[in-house]
């Protein structure tokens, strides 16, 4: 019976590692193998993927775009979002649950929907091929999931903390700086998260707002073929 069980990780990280392991094998086969017969690993191995990525500008610019939008797009939905999730938290105003499921129904739409609407916002502003535009662009989706992140982790703190804040003299500042943030350090990690994620890996808009000198890694990867 322990045997058996012993058995049951193994099988569980090898059906995790085959993904990796498929990926890693097809970036040493060649072109011709990659069109060809379905193979499980490489007959012909090769480097010349590899030498195109590190050869080519372009792929370099897409890292270096790609992280600075991430970066610019994560610290304006933290910098906005634990402001809003506290309002949201901590006061009842009129329309607060209409308005705060709003944003979690804004988030449900596709960026592709609000795609020709942002780039003429964008466009009359004059900020297309800037980073900002890309980044303000991912706040749009970023920012309802997580303002509604937040809100949860600071609806488990106490409201005691609040009112004893108050009688020592902190003001709202010192308050946010001194115990709301290290209280909610956990759900401040897990929005940044999702932040990146979608910021690093969304084609759709950055591909729109960008001309090729600015473009992330996920638009320069778009003009590779993929092969089935």
């Amino acid at each position: 019976m322990n045997q058996r069980f012993s058995i049951v990780p193994v099988f569980y990280l090898a059906f995790l590692l085959i993904p990796l392991y498929w990926l890693l094998t097809m970036s040493f086969k060649p072109m011709k193998e990659l069109a060809g017969q379905l193979t499980l690993y490489p007959k012909s191995p090769t480097l010349d993927h590899y030498q195109v990525i590190f050869s080519d500008s372009s792929w370099y610019l897409g890292y270096l775009n790609a992280t600075v939008y991430v970066l610019m797009n994560v610290a304006i939905c933290l910098v906005a979002a634990i402001p809003a999730a506290y309002a949201f938290s901590r006061y009842r105003f009129f329309g607060s649950r209409p308005l705060f499921f709003g944003l979690l129904a804004f988030r449900m739409m596709s960026p592709a929907i609000l795609l020709i609407p942002i780039v003429q916002i964008f466009s009359d502003l004059n900020l297309i091929d800037t980073y900002i535009a890309v980044a303000l662009a991912h706040c749009f989706f970023n920012l309802p999931i997580a303002i509604w992140i937040l809100e949860g982790f600071i609806s488990s703190v106490p409201t005691e903390l609040d009112e004893l804040a108050r009688i020592d003299g902190y003001n709202l500042a010192t308050y946010f700086r001194k115990i709301l943030l290290p209280e909610i350090a956990p759900g401040i990690a897990i929005a940044a998260f999702f932040c990146f994620l979608f910021s690093w890996t969304e084609v759709i808009l950055s591909n729109a707002l960008t001309t090729i000198d600015v473009k992330p890694i996920g638009a320069i990867m778009s003009r590779v073929s993929s092969v089935f």
